[in-house]
């Protein structure tokens, strides 16, 4: 099965063929930090050779996460397959990119590439015999700007789920960015108004899972590119309004053996397969050692909280969305796993692989979901809630770290380097964040304290 918009096995000289009949000027080199964050070298023509060939070093001890300073440079491997010319104009010449596998000098893999750290999961998966498909659904907003151009939380419409909002600049700039996906190559789906005031998605169709990252990674790109053309601001932090709904990413996920699915079994209850039910028991068992790379913020946990639709509870439903994990409908080819609970905030190659590794690791441990859970969970008491077996998601990120720390498979899934890396990252921002005195305590408490 191929769904991938992926040029054919492309060489250096086609590459360089296509770049010299669109005058291609400039070359941009992409690669993501562990934090997820978009980082790229760019290189003129002249250069292009090098670039193909792997050959252009960088300073890796200026980005965050990679390696100290002693053993700073570092190779951008590129891989050929995301060759792609952007579609937008520059008066300075056509730009390119390439997104690329982080490197050590002698060209073996960096431990601290999240890239590489994806594509060796699903190498085990492989071994297994699947193929991992996931299919993300990044929710994001659009600000309006001041007059100096800094951003606001101020919206221009007051939209909810699907309305037709009459033509505004959110309107035309979310039609925008479909028109520049589908220049890139993209199989544009849907798009549409979310919930909240100014929020957004646009649903693209589903890939194999290095694919996939690659495309949110390009996704996040084109959104904030087209937002600030219309003097916009885009945003995935995923609660920057308080009495609204928050932007999640919703992942889809299912596994191939061949053409077939192997979620699907028409003969077994619910039409789901033994290997989809322990997949499904893998994502349970890690769901709180996964979210603090799946919600890596601060920000992430004032999403997960009761009443805005993020999912709170560890537990499973054909039948409704108030779960951490949803079965949508459709069977045959289309059977999947919808995992509720990530937001796009993530750094989408690592929060697969621990996606996938979970859900890997239930199928080997034969790992039992327990019953579907088909009544909302949200009015559940929490006696009720008890007698199911119902766990709770981490309230902050806080218990987010310390129990990724103690999930033994986030920890071989990411590698001690990343690991660690990432762990010492968010246990500075929780530090910063708790110490931090904020807008609301100074106008709860100030006032009323003063002598």
């Amino acid at each position: 099965m191929n769904t991938s918009n992926r040029s054919a096995n492309p060489d250096r000289a086609s590459i360089l063929e296509i770049c010299d009949k669109e005058q291609v000027r400039f070359l941009r080199l992409q690669f993501t930090d562990i934090l997820g964050t978009n980082k790229n070298v760019e290189v003129p023509r002249s250069q292009f050779e090098k670039a193909l060939g792997g050959e252009i070093m960088f300073d890796g001890s200026s980005i965050e996460g990679f390696v100290r300073i002693e053993e700073s440079d570092m190779l951008l491997s590129p891989d050929l397959s995301t060759f792609q010319i952007f579609p937008w104009e520059d008066s300075r010449g056509k730009v390119a990119r390439l997104i690329c596998d982080v490197s050590m000098p002698d060209g073996t893999v960096f431990d601290g590439c999240p890239r590489s750290t994806l594509r060796r999961i699903t190498a085990e998966a492989a071994e297994m015999g699947f193929r991992a498909f996931l299919g993300p659904e990044a929710e994001f907003f659009l600000f309006m700007r001041a007059e100096n151009g800094s951003p606001t939380t101020k919206t221009h419409d007051h939209g909810a789920y699907f309305d037709m909002t009459p033509v505004d600049k959110g309107e035309e700039c979310r039609r925008d960015i479909v028109n520049t996906l589908a220049a890139m190559g993209f199989e544009i789906e849907a798009s549409h108004h979310e919930v909240a005031p100014g929020q957004h998605e646009i649903d693209f169709k589903y890939d194999e899972a290095l694919a996939t990252a690659d495309n949110i990674v390009t996704f996040k790109l084109v959104v904030r590119k087209v937002a600030l053309d219309y003097n916009l601001h885009a945003t995935f932090m995923p609660k920057p309004l308080a009495d609204v709904n928050g932007s999640g990413m919703h992942t889809h996920q299912s596994l191939f053996r061949g053409e077939e699915n192997a979620f699907y079994d028409p003969d077994n209850e619910m039409q789901l397969s033994e290997t989809a039910l322990h997949y499904i028991g893998g994502l349970l068992a890690h769901a709180k050692g996964m979210c603090g790379v799946t919600n890596p913020l601060v920000n992430s946990y004032k999403r997960l909280v009761p009443g805005y639709e993020a999912p709170t509870n560890i537990v499973w439903s054909e039948k409704n969305r108030s779960p951490m994990i949803r079965i949508p409908a459709r069977r045959g080819i289309g059977t999947r796993v919808e995992l509720r609970m990530p937001d796009p905030s993530c750094n989408p190659y690592l929060a697969f692989a621990v996606m996938i590794a979970a859900g890997l690791d239930g199928i080997r441990r034969k790992l039992d979901p327990g019953p579907s859970v088909n009544k909302n969970v949200f009015d559940m008491s929490q006696r009720e809630k008890r007698r199911l077996k119902i766990g709770e998601l981490p309230e902050n990120q806080f218990e987010a770290v310390n129990a990724m720390e103690k999930d033994s498979l986030i920890r071989e899934t990411l590698g001690d380097h990343i690991f660690n890396k990432f762990i010492d990252n968010k246990k500075i921002e929780w530090s910063r964040y708790h110490t931090h005195v904020s807008h609301y305590e100074m106008d709860k408490y100030f006032p009323i304290l003063a002598c």
